[in-house]
Parts: structure tokens; C-alpha cells; sequence
């Protein structure tokens, strides 16, 4: 009598032979190019995440910090040319050298004056600054990162709406959005 292999054993045995280095080596090549499409992904939400997080915070103490600056100072700061107020382009602030808050018509009423703009592109002279990486004030011709302006806007005879705009020179990635805040507060007579 003849023996007969055994299929079953030997079906069992081709199953668990394992994968051959065609086989890993196609598996890699696809697990590769489904990682630089992933890598691709992490480069923008790094520079998001510069951008939106870091630079744009940023811009939102800067600006946080010259409307404090801007508000402790008093109502009718300044005059009707805005020239003999309070310097606050410099630091420290120095009294009688700058446009302060525009000053006021009547100083005994209030009657608010208005000045600056939020124009980072073409800046008031006198309601503009700039400051280095560190947040420290730099000349306007120096090598500066953020930009702050800020605009004193009249709301009747005692009220003045102060508004500052701090914005980066540059944004991290290509989207080409410049990260900026914008704050408001309302100031008004005698304080």
C-alpha cells in the first residue's frame, strides 16, 4: 500500500510560511507614501499653530498693553493740535512731547477731540509704534516684528472711544495672513 501525504498538514504548513521580501518590501513603500501625505498635514498645522497661537497671543498682549498705557492717562491729555500731550511712542512716557489721548476743545467740559488711525500700512504719525521679537520698543527704521497704532475716536462731548491694532510683520506658512488684534475701550470725563 502507498502512503499518502497528508493535504491537510501540508496546506496548513504553506499557510504559515510567512510573507516574502516582495511582499514587506511593497508594504513598506506604501506605508511610506502614506506617511510623507501625513507629514504634509503636520508641516501646515505647525505653521497654523505658529501663526494663529503663538504670533497672533502675541499681538493681542501688545495691544492689550499700549490700551493700558493709553488709558491711564487723563481724559483731556493732549491738545487741540495733539502736540502737547503725553509721548507714549517712548518708553518711559514723556509728558508735553506727543498727541497723548488728541486732547480736548474745552478742557473744563471734555469736549473730546479725535486722532490716529488703524491703518498699519500707512500709520498716524505720533499713534504708532513698533517693537522687536521681545515686545521692547524699537525705532521705526529698526529692525521691529509687530506694529501697534491706535486711533482716539470721539462719541459725543465725554466719551472717547480708544482703539488699538497691534499686528506681526510676518505670518509662519503661506496662507498670507498676518495675525492682528483689535481692542476698544471707552474713556470718559474727567477720568
Amino acid at each position: 500500500m502507498k502512503r499518502q501525504p497528508n493535504v491537510f498538514f501540508s496546506r496548513k504548513r504553506s499557510a504559515q510560511a510567512g510573507m516574502t521580501l516582495l511582499e514587506t518590501m511593497i508594504a513598506l513603500a506604501m506605508l511610506l507614501v502614506v506617511a510623507a501625505g501625513v507629514m504634509g498635514i503636520a508641516d501646515l498645522a505647525d505653521s497654523t499653530t505658529e501663526t494663529q497661537g503663538h504670533l497672533a497671543a502675541r499681538t493681542a498682549e501688545y495691544a492689550q498693553d499700549k490700551m493700558e498705557q493709553l488709558l491711564a492717562l487723563k481724559f483731556c491729555d493732549g491738545d487741540t493740535n495733539g502736540k502737547s500731550g503725553t509721548d507714549t511712542t517712548v518708553f518711559p512716557a514723556v509728558v508735553g512731547a506727543g498727541t497723548g489721548l488728541a486732547g480736548c476743545s474745552d478742557m473744563t467740559l471734555g469736549t473730546a477731540q479725535s486722532g490716529g488711525g488703524l491703518s498699519t500700512t500707512a500709520p498716524t504719525t505720533g499713534y504708532v509704534d513698533y517693537l522687536d521679537g521681545s515686545g521692547n520698543l524699537v525705532a521705526s527704521s529698526g529692525n521691529w516684528e509687530y506694529i501697534r497704532v491706535w486711533q482716539i475716536t470721539a462719541q459725543g462731548t465725554s466719551m472717547k472711544q480708544v482703539s488699538v491694532k497691534a499686528q506681526a510683520r510676518h505670518a509662519v506658512g503661506s496662507n498670507g495672513r498676518l495675525p492682528a488684534a483689535t481692542i476698544m475701550a471707552l474713556k470718559t470725563f474727567p477720568f
